[in-house]
């Protein structure tokens, strides 16, 4: 178990005192805790000045040290996987289950009403009969706060979303946009598959899922909140990279000859100004500059009446787990940007 505490918490932006009072930090259950989203958050969660692990799910691998699977943990914890599942004993679960799993999960299974549940499968992105709040901070903050159930967004949504939604709030989105974005290995998921073997993934690039990606839904669905009117495509192509981390992500749009004098740089800096984590750039961008931490970076070129949008995040952190814990803060009271003050790797 992570025994880490604390002696203070800061007031939620709302005023509230989090529920633990000022002598302790929220208790966490993991569930799907054996994946690369589960050790990653574990990862996370050990140096959260204000988290407290309490169980971490893994049927197959009960018993077994966290480190002998996330191996990156030596000397960082004892703790061990369990099959148990102590919901009463936490604040907060995190389903980092495949996709489908975790609505099978909820259906068998009674979570008390206290217990707040992040999700970090696509099962509630969409807005339907259920009350899970998509959780996109620099758009959804307010919802966030007031959450007890949150659909975490997905990878690739991340980045293109924070890459399109301002020119959408202002309305700018007429015409197709071309998308063209390229993940790391991690994004397939720790289950071994032929995409994902070594001898095929090195010196190798291919695309997938052309035009048909599950994101789309849930993209469509931030960029209509923002901008009603919009009914054009979005022509996504993905790739598997052939490295581990990491979206590169490049949006091509068009705009009317009525934005020619809009200043689009700086629509962008308005738009993210209170954005804990996501940053227009001046200059051109590079991967590295994200891996290993919470930020989305983006950088635009502009060519007459077209814009080429460059976004970049890691996909396992702000595409993932690290937007995960993140929207865990806001929905606590704690510091939006505790246990996310990471530096990227950059060489």
């Amino acid at each position: 178990m992570n025994k880490n505490t604390n002696t203070h918490t800061e007031l939620h932006p709302d005023g509230i005192i989090p529920p633990w009072g000022d002598k302790r930090g929220a208790r966490i259950g993991i569930l799907g805790a054996a994946g690369y989203t589960g050790g990653e958050l574990i990862r996370l969660l050990l140096n959260h000045p204000e988290a407290e692990i309490v169980f971490a799910n893994s049927e197959s691998n009960a018993g077994n040290k966290v480190w002998s699977v996330h191996e990156g943990l030596m000397g960082e914890t004892d703790m061990e996987f369990t099959d148990q599942l102590p919901l009463d004993d936490v604040d907060v679960i995190f389903l980092c289950f495949g996709h489908g799993k975790s609505e099978a999960f909820l259906a068998q299974h009674a979570v008390p009403s206290h217990v707040k549940i992040i999700d970090l499968a696509q099962d509630f992105r969409i807005r339907a009969d259920h009350d899970f709040v998509y959780g996109l901070p620099e758009i959804h903050r307010d919802d966030i706060i007031r959450a007890n159930h949150l659909a975490n967004p997905g990878c690739f949504a991340t980045a293109i979303q924070l890459g399109l939604l301002p020119l959408a709030k202002a309305g700018l989105l007429t015409h197709d946009v071309s998308i063209n974005a390229i993940t790391g290995s991690t994004g397939a998921g720790q289950k071994p598959g032929p995409t994902t073997h070594f001898s095929w993934r090195t010196d190798n690039l291919s695309i997938y899922k052309v035009f048909t990606h599950q994101h789309l839904h849930e993209i469509r669905q931030s960029i209509t909140e923002l901008q009603p009117s919009f009914t054009a495509s979005l022509d996504f192509i993905p790739y598997r990279g052939n490295f581990p981390r990491g979206i590169f992500c490049t949006e091509v749009v068009k705009l009317d000859a009525a934005a020619a004098d809009i200043d689009i740089p700086q629509l962008y800096r308005d738009f993210y100004r209170d954005a804990a984590f996501t940053h227009y750039v001046d200059t051109p961008l590079d991967l590295k500059q994200v891996t290993g931490t919470n930020k989305c970076l983006i950088h635009i070129d502009r060519f007459d009446h077209k814009l080429v949008i460059t976004s970049i995040i890691d996909n396992l952190l702000k595409g993932a787990v690290g937007q995960a814990v993140q929207n865990m803060n806001l929905m606590f009271g704690i510091d939006e940007t505790a246990g996310l003050r990471l530096k990227a790797t950059a060489f």
